[in-house]
């Protein structure tokens, strides 16, 4: 079973930027879809970015189109997540994981334990 593990969260002031780091315990970025998800208080998680299994195709949720930026390091079994301009509402705790199904929010690898992010002054 791959693990995943979280990082590079913290507390940043709005307007301010973060990288989150996901390193995986095994070579796995050329299999699959890689996503970011974020889960805020109270809330469901959510997909917000991903990256295809060849690294050329990207997306975002509306939420963080322009300010958020995914990418990958495939020798270093290690995924990115580079945040700017952060807004109190990206405030949540990020996860990554591998997609199964967009629609039905399935994913291939047991959760990691996340990174949290807290935007606030």
């Amino acid at each position: 079973q791959v693990q995943l593990v979280e990082s590079g969260g913290g507390l940043v002031q709005p307007g301010g930027s973060l990288r989150l780091s996901c390193a995986a315990s095994g070579s796995i970025f050329r299999l699959y879809t890689m996503g970011w998800y974020r889960q805020a208080p109270g809330k469901e998680r959510k997909l917000v970015a991903h990256i295809s299994s060849d690294g050329l195709r990207t997306n975002y949720a509306d939420s963080v189109e322009g300010r958020f930026t995914i990418s990958r390091d495939v020798a270093q079994n290690t995924m990115y997540l580079q945040m700017e301009s952060l807004k109190p509402e990206d405030t949540a705790v990020y996860y990554c994981n591998a997609i199964r199904s967009f629609q039905a929010g399935a994913t291939y690898f047991n959760w990691g334990q996340g990174t949290q992010v807290t935007v606030s002054s």
